[in-house]
């Protein structure tokens, strides 16, 4: 999708490189120019060094015919070799032109070293005349040169007048053709420019239109814009949202409806609910109803009947009281004891209980009812359909920051991949009936009142047993918090 930015980008691209075409086209211009006028100037100073290199050659030959000495043969030496150089650099500015004059000028040069040599021969077979003769010869060659470059330096304006003329000519051609190219560019811009405002503020003022008849209620009518950037999008989401809004409308006039009918039967749902209330039982009548046939039974010598009743009563009790309330450990362990002691009535001799408490423990917060959901299934599996029952250890125990809590069983076992599912939450469904509900409900219960995943572990083996260790954190999800920025 184009979004604004993108097009801002491309803008600003297109103005860049319009910017770097011009800035490569003037460079290029200016550095050929640059080249040709330094090729000219250096064709002036290669002839202007023949000119001083001869005079120096003449220079340092009257020194030596005056003081001869090794300082200044050497001195003789350099010089004639320079001018051999500057011969060489002369001999590349040939051309139809001036080949003829620059092939004598050349001559020239070479007639001043070989004068030259001539005076030093004689010099040093002591013809003195003869050496003067060829020092003057010399002196008056060195002025040809000088006057040659002169002519030569001439001709090269002459031959090259045209060009500077060109030059100039080139320079007001450029002139022109950089205005006209400034008005280009800037009509190309303003065309550009329009037509990047015009992609932005056609969809707003779409988008205002649409947004004046949302205000004047018509929610009927669809929003479309015809861009794709991200005005587009928020055109998509307005028009969500008049949808949604619309929806809202019709929901409120449902719902507005269902009130009026729901007035209508509030009279029939209060008579409803009193006639409800008159066929509950009052849980303490229930509770008084059997303490009472506890104490008759007590009274008539069924002390086991008794005791039954009195345990039923408290189970009873703890469940309808503490179900949606935090409890400690050890009000869990005697609300168990009681189901294992009616359970105990129950199975006889067929049910073995193992208890290993570690009494420090067990005031630690724990949700209620929880122990006993895991308690009962493990007499429903691993010790109802048994004919010579079962054993059931119970044990609880310190472990750092956390109390483990084990029920392990010795019943037929929970296939392997069974296990994640209950611990997953899902109702596993056993030969018609179902399993893990107690689990699943334990499970969530433990997580949602300590705000931890790892709560609870079953192992289990077929034919073996099942062990169920819950780990109890010693203090609630918040309270853990806390602690943790104390300790930071």
């Amino acid at each position: 999708m184009n979004r604004i930015q993108k097009k801002i980008w491309m803008l600003a691209a297109v103005v860049l490189v319009i910017m770097a075409v011009i800035w490569i086209t003037l460079t290029y211009y200016n550095q050929k120019t640059q080249s040709q006028y330094n090729d000219i100037l250096q064709r002036y100073l290669r002839m202007n060094e023949v000119t001083s290199a001869s005079q120096h050659v003449v220079t340092d030959l009257n020194n030596y015919l005056l003081e001869p000495s090794e300082v200044n043969l050497d001195k003789l030496d350099h010089s004639k070799a320079n001018i051999r150089r500057a011969k060489d650099d002369v001999q590349q500015l040939k051309n139809t032109e001036n080949e003829f004059a620059l092939t004598n000028y050349m001559n020239l040069i070479d007639s001043l070293i070989e004068t030259t040599d001539r005076s030093l021969m004689f010099y040093s077979e002591s013809d003195t005349e003869a050496s003067n003769r060829e020092f003057t010869e010399a002196t008056r060659i060195s002025k040809y040169i000088s006057e040659m470059t002169l002519t030569l330096i001439d001709t090269e304006l002459k031959t090259y007048d045209r060009f500077y003329r060109g030059i100039i000519d080139q320079s007001a051609e450029l002139k022109k053709l950089g205005i006209w190219l400034m008005l280009l560019i800037t009509f190309l811009l303003l065309m550009i420019t329009y037509w990047f405002s015009l992609s932005i503020t056609r969809p707003v003022q779409q988008l205002t239109r649409a947004a004046n008849e949302l205000s004047a209620g018509k929610f009927d009518k669809e929003i479309k814009v015809d861009s794709n950037d991200e005005i587009s999008f928020l055109a998509q989401t307005f028009n969500r949202m008049r949808i949604n809004i619309n929806n809202l409308f019709q929901e409120i006039q449902q719902k507005a409806q269902l009130e009026h009918e729901l007035q209508e039967s509030k009279l029939l749902l209060k008579e409803s609910q009193l006639r409800n209330l008159q066929s509950q039982i009052n849980p303490h009548f229930l509770f008084n109803t059997l303490n009472t046939l506890s104490k008759k039974a007590y009274l008539e010598g069924s002390e086991e009947t008794s005791d039954l009743l009195v345990n039923v009563a408290g189970l009873l009790r703890y469940n309808l009281k503490w179900l949606d309330r935090s409890v400690t450990l050890r009000d869990e362990v005697m609300v168990i004891q009681q189901y294992m002691n009616i359970q105990k009535a129950r199975f006889t001799d067929r049910l073995t209980l193992n208890m290993e408490i570690d009494e420090s423990c067990l005031d630690v917060q724990i949700p209620g009812l929880t122990l006993q959901p895991i308690i009962e299934n493990a007499v429903i599996y691993a010790v109802e359909p048994r004919e010579d029952g079962g054993v059931i250890w119970i044990r609880i125990k310190d472990s750092d920051e956390r109390v483990m809590v084990e029920v392990e069983d010795d019943g037929p076992g929970i296939p392997e991949h069974k296990i994640q599912p209950i611990l997953a939450g899902e109702v596993v469904h056993t030969d018609g009936a179902s399993t893990g509900i107690g689990f699943t409900n334990v499970v969530k219960r433990l997580r949602l009142f300590y705000g931890v995943e790892d709560v609870m572990e079953i192992h289990s083996r077929m034919g073996y047993g099942t062990k169920i260790i819950m780990k109890i954190p010693k203090t609630k999800g918040v309270e853990q918090h806390v602690k943790a920025n104390d300790r930071g």
